[in-house]
């Protein structure tokens, strides 16, 4: 892995302080290792160019590039259309988690994963003149932006995103309805959430997705497309714990008195996978991009996504 590649690991990305210097390692790692990929030609703006050798083809020459520089450049992609985009960020207290301590190198919690990848799509979006847009949301829609392609735009996202903190209890279906009458135009929206049913809800897990699934109808419905990231702990998909372990509610001061983590994994896992499977396969009936993830993960593939989605508009 090259030095530019290197910031797609969230380990590594942890030990930047600035959001604005986060969001840049991560695209331009996500660009380094485009161009050793097949995927070349979707690193957009940041890249659409090489010089023009003899035997390249003239109708991709790009005239604006030549009058400003007076040198010949070749057009290596271009993307047809701007797009319209809103970031959604859910603020639900289980977004915090898992409590970083002093000298613990290497983690990001949930909400900081989703705000260094939303601040680098921020980034993408702006460089290829996206206009786009952001909501904070717990129970309602906590604050926004209206989407601008004005290079401004990015420092007002910046701010925002370095300001909202996971603190609250979410009802995650009445937001999304909210947001569905905000965006007024056909749009892409993207959803940053850890998707997690609130821990004193009265309707069983398989109810509560539901409830979630239809606001994301609401938004399918208005002509949008949708990008869900369902961004998991590692622990939380893996269950490393052994022995006697206290299990604390992440939205609750309620716990279990000391358990025995062995015995309860193999629940735990079944219980999470069902509901990544629920959410995966109505997001897919329904043509909504479902994307897992854990923050452990490299934060390509997440990028690699939205650029495909983009290319299929």
């Amino acid at each position: 892995m090259g030095s530019q590649e290197k910031y797609l690991r969230p380990d590594v990305i942890q030990q930047v302080k600035r959001l604005d210097l986060r969001a840049k390692f991560i695209v331009e790692g996500f660009l380094v290792g485009l161009q050793k990929s097949p995927f070349h030609g979707f690193s957009a703006e940041f890249s659409e160019h090489q010089k023009y050798e003899p035997g390249d083809d003239l109708a991709k020459l790009d005239w604006a590039v030549y009058a400003r520089t007076d040198r010949y450049y070749i057009k290596k992609f271009e993307a047809e259309t701007n797009l319209t985009a809103y970031l959604v960020m859910d603020l639900s207290r289980s977004m915090d988690y898992p409590e970083i301590e002093a000298g613990d190198e290497g983690r990001l919690t949930k909400f900081d994963y989703c705000i260094c990848l939303a601040a680098a799509l921020a980034y993408l979006m702006v460089n290829q003149q996206d206009a786009v847009g952001l909501a904070a949301i717990d129970t309602k829609i906590r604050a926004s932006l209206k989407p601008k392609s004005r290079r401004t735009q990015l420092s007002a996202i910046l701010g925002m995103l370095a300001g909202v903190q996971p603190t609250a209890e979410t009802d995650l279906a009445a937001a999304l309805h909210e947001v569905a009458g905000m965006v007024k135009h056909r749009s892409l929206v993207i959803l940053f959430s850890d998707l997690l049913p609130p821990e004193n809800g009265v309707l069983p897990v398989k109810d509560e997705v539901a409830k979630v699934v239809r606001g994301l109808h609401h938004l399918k419905h208005r002509g949008n497309d949708i990008i869900v990231f369902h961004v998991l702990d590692t622990s939380e998909v893996d269950f490393p714990f052994r022995g006697n372990t206290k299990f604390i509610g992440l939205e609750t001061d309620s716990s279990l008195p000391p358990t025995d983590a062995e015995g309860l994994r193999g629940t735990y896992l079944k219980a999470i996978e069902e509901l990544r499977e629920q959410y995966r396969r109505e997001c897919q009936s329904a043509g909504i991009d479902f994307v897992p993830l854990d923050t452990g993960q490299p934060f390509d593939k997440a990028l690699l996504s939205y650029l495909m989605e983009r290319r299929g508009r």
